[in-house]
């Protein structure tokens, strides 16, 4: 039998690499989200039909009341940044040629919000109003948005 531990001293442990790959489906909510990025180059969220929030990025069930979530219901494709970190080096630590702007950005009239790119300023702060900056060819992918830059 194993003798129970009393402190964390007592862990034994082995360092290592373990490969990781993960595949993330989105769902019947997510599907329509995309689908009309692609399509119609519009954001579209999830509205309760209860409590009244709207969900972006779009779920089945409202996180409030727990009510099933209807039909897509169209958003604007403008927010407000609530936080950013700049990034200096990729996902293997090797430098970045530029510095990228990360942030989440809460759409408006929406609960929730996108973490994505901000681009076209280096003046990047909490608060700024930003609106969505399409791709030319959409593929159905987070990168149909190519980044958020500040509104005009």
């Amino acid at each position: 039998m194993i003798d129970p531990k009393t402190s964390n001293q007592e862990l034994s442990a082995w360092r290592g690499n373990i490969p990781v790959e993960n595949l993330y489906t989105v769902g019947i909510a997510g599907d329509a989200f995309f689908r009309t990025l692609r399509d119609k180059g519009k954001l579209v969220g999830t509205k309760c039909p209860s409590c009244g929030k709207t969900y972006v990025p779009a779920r089945m069930y409202c996180e409030a009341c727990f009510e099933h979530c209807g039909e897509p219901v169209p958003v604007p494709m403008t927010g407000t940044v609530t936080t950013f970190t700049v990034c200096r080096q990729d996902l293997d630590g090797k430098p970045l040629a530029e510095p990228q702007v990360i942030a989440h950005v809460a759409i408006d009239g929406a609960e929730g919000g996108l973490v994505h790119r901000i681009g076209e300023t280096e003046n990047v702060t909490i608060g700024m109003r930003v609106e969505a900056v399409l791709a030319k060819k959409r593929t159905g992918s987070m990168n149909d948005i190519t980044h958020f830059r500040p509104k005009k």
